[in-house]
């Protein structure tokens, strides 16, 4: 098996050398000798689906056309190998033998924040009850990629604060993480010539670019002008070929808008390969609940997204909306898991508990913690795939869960008590129960 498998991917390596000369034609043969390769179910489906895109056409064929014929050909291969390899295949083996040896969740993915500080103050941000002076050092990153690496991890999410601050840091660790996928959510307000050469250099990391509409809207919460900043960045990263998506939080005053076809638009027009799409929540003191969305507007974007999935050569990825495609809530380890800039490890970015920090456990033991444990007893916390979170869509869940675990807010300026929390989805979450019974249904 190792030796069919280590043959295989000298042929994918040699393939990937033909898609210089001339994408369009080689790709086929990517396509062919990738599937001679050992692969886990969950890889296996991932390569049939783009298999698939392939040979039947479509907005999905426009997309991965787009991306053999406008991404930087460095950029390109090294991505796809990394996803491809190193993520998908490698990655995905070595996952599944320490989910078993460990007994806990081990994580696709970690999302880390190398900085607290931003140069934004946008209002109802999720990471505002952090303290702004919260960094982690290199030296911490790398060593928390390191023992990632060990557990199967290639996929590293940077967030914050802004990560672009930490421009040179993010490059060092690309460079010297040459087997791994980086994506970086950014306010796309510092991007720079000198920057993207770097990024074009590096070849494995990626952009998801904040925005909240059009000019109006998005500055409305990000600041004056900060519309144009972003515009302008993407329109570095695409000059260089460097693909990026767009990371878009919907809320009561915007939906409309953002999930407009004109704003899909635009976004594929400036650039964009992919779009996340997160919904508001109120965390801290200072959160605004009339800005969460309510059942009509999220049924609504659960529509949309699934019309442009049909119709736009864009992927598009709603957080709650799209549980059944994951089965339920990722967080707590499952998928993926969040280190703030503080060091607390927690089981996601808007769940800010915890009982460990990187500074004085271990990575393997963080997942160990009674909190993360609770998440994995308790995965999926509904048998409707559409009400996934424990939050925003089960706060009983969250509540019990943070109640039983023995843990501490990580908001040192606002030590938000898991009941006040709760409290302000619960409305919410009642609501939208019985249009996601309906859509669940009903799908």
């Amino acid at each position: 098996m190792a030796v069919k498998s280590n043959l295989s991917k000298a042929m994918l390596e040699k393939a990937l050398g033909y898609l210089r000369k001339d994408p369009m034609a080689n790709f086929p043969k990517l396509l062919k000798w990738a599937g001679k390769i050992p692969m886990e179910p969950g890889t296996r489906n991932q390569y049939e689906l783009i298999k698939d895109a392939w040979e039947n056409g479509g907005n999905w064929r426009e997309l991965i056309e787009k991306i053999l014929t406008e991404v930087d050909p460095h950029v390109r291969n090294t991505l796809i190998y990394n996803i491809g390899i190193h993520a998908g295949i490698e990655g995905a083996k070595e996952l599944n033998i320490a989910r078993k040896k460990y007994d806990r969740n081990i994580p696709w993915a970690i999302l880390m924040d190398p900085t607290s500080a931003c140069n934004l103050k946008c209002i109802g941000c999720w990471a505002a009850e952090y303290k702004k002076t919260d960094s982690m050092s290199y030296e911490l990153l790398d060593d928390i990629i390191k023992q990632g690496k060990e557990l199967g991890i290639r996929t590293y999410i940077y967030s914050g604060g802004e990560p672009t601050i930490r421009k040179a840091d993010l490059i060092g660790l690309a460079r010297k993480h040459k087997d791994c996928v980086f994506l970086a959510f950014t306010n796309g307000t510092l991007f720079d010539e000198a920057f993207a050469k770097e990024i074009q250099e590096v070849g494995n990391i990626t952009f998801a670019i904040s925005v909240e509409g059009f000019k109006k809207e998005n500055d409305m919460r990000r600041g004056e002008g900060t519309f144009d900043k972003i515009m302008a960045g993407m329109d570095i990263l695409k000059a260089h070929g460097i693909p990026f998506g767009f990371s878009t939080c919907y809320h009561s005053g915007n939906v409309d808008v953002v999930g407009s076809e004109e704003y899909i638009d635009l976004m594929i027009e400036k650039g964009c390969y992919f779009g996340w799409y997160f919904t508001y929540i109120p965390l801290g003191k200072d959160a605004v609940p009339e800005l969460l969305a309510n059942a009509e507007q999220r049924e609504f974007m659960y529509h949309q997204l699934r019309k442009f999935r049909k119709e736009k050569p864009l992927f598009t990825m709603d957080f709650w909306n799209d549980g059944e495609h994951v089965d339920g809530c990722i967080a707590g380890g499952r998928r993926y898991l969040h280190i703030n800039a503080a060091g607390d490890v927690e089981p996601c970015a808007f769940i800010h508990y915890s009982s460990a920090n990187i500074h004085d456990v271990s990575l393997l033991e963080a997942l160990g913690q009674p909190l993360f444990k609770a998440y994995r007893e308790g995965q999926p916390f509904n048998q409707n795939m559409l009400r996934p979170c424990p939050l925003l869509d089960n706060p009983e869940c969250l509540r019990k869960m943070v109640l039983e675990s023995d843990v501490h807010s990580t908001q040192p300026l606002d030590k938000e008590d898991v009941r006040d929390l709760t409290d302000k989805t619960k409305k919410v979450a009642e609501e939208w129960s019985v249009v996601a019974d309906r859509l669940w249904q009903n799908n």
